[in-house]
């Protein structure tokens, strides 16, 4: 079966996306292949972590100029762009601060998931991210927190949970200590679900490609079908034809 090819969505350091690397290296993606690495920041020291292993990457900021929805809707489109270029059949956002939206969305839908650092529905949605969703954890007085992979869709952290990773909150807990201790969780949740995505969109290609063959040969089997019944009409035709020649002889 062939590599699933991954395009990772960055706008930060890309600790998660060190992560991606190693556990390709280790095989522990299964049939992924990190293909393409996207950031919406320039200076995201995450592009620089692609360029160390040879991976092709883009920088499209979005364009301030344009009113929101349109700035993010153009946006998107640029990566579905590039990722289609690129056969990418599985978008992972590890640390991406830009909104996703508009056709992407559909064309790749089921085939899109996102790193959040909490347990989702908890302190998710429009704005939620990085200091803020861990200041809120704490503000709320929860016990624990963790992070959740979630496949995208048009809103924002509202998509299906695909898994979660939990760590208590501590006494005396500052958002930053919380912090780190959900990104050594964070680190392996986003290899768990990258692997698990590789291998459920692998399975429906393979289920996909056998369906087609199935159908190609059925419609072969058809034709030969209707072949052999027009060569047997042809046939009857001529035979008819010869008796009827003989009759008139007679």
């Amino acid at each position: 079966m062939s590599d699933i090819n991954i395009m990772v969505l960055v706008s930060g350091g890309g600790t998660n996306f060190q992560a991606l690397l190693e556990a390709e290296k280790a095989g522990m993606l299964g049939p992924g292949k990190l293909a393409v690495a996207v950031s919406d920041r320039k200076e995201a020291y995450a592009l620089e972590r692609a360029k160390l292993q040879g991976i092709p990457v883009y920088i499209i900021e979005p364009d301030k100029n344009l009113p929101k929805d349109e700035r993010r809707i153009e946006h998107s489109d640029q990566i579905c762009r590039i990722a289609k270029e690129n056969h990418v059949s599985l978008i992972v956002l590890a640390g991406y601060l830009s909104i996703i939206a508009g056709k992407i969305l559909k064309y790749y839908e089921g085939r899109i998931i996102n790193l959040h650092p909490s347990l989702l529905p908890k302190h998710g949605g429009m704005g939620m991210y990085g200091e803020r969703v861990h200041r809120a954890v704490l503000d709320a007085g929860e016990k624990e927190s963790g992070c959740t992979v979630h496949l995208v869709d048009a809103g924002t952290d509202t998509g299906p949970i695909l898994l979660q990773r939990k760590v208590p909150v501590l006494v005396g807990d500052t958002p930053d200590a919380l912090a780190d201790r959900i990104h050594e969780q964070e680190h392996i949740a986003i290899v768990e679900a990258t692997e698990l995505m590789a291998k459920r969109i692998q399975k429906q290609i393979a289920k996909e490609e056998k369906k087609h063959k199935q159908q190609v040969e059925a419609e072969k089997h058809e034709h030969e079908i209707q072949q052999q019944q027009k060569k047997e009409h042809k046939n009857k035709l001529e035979l008819n034809a010869m008796k009827q020649a003989l009759e008139d002889d007679d």
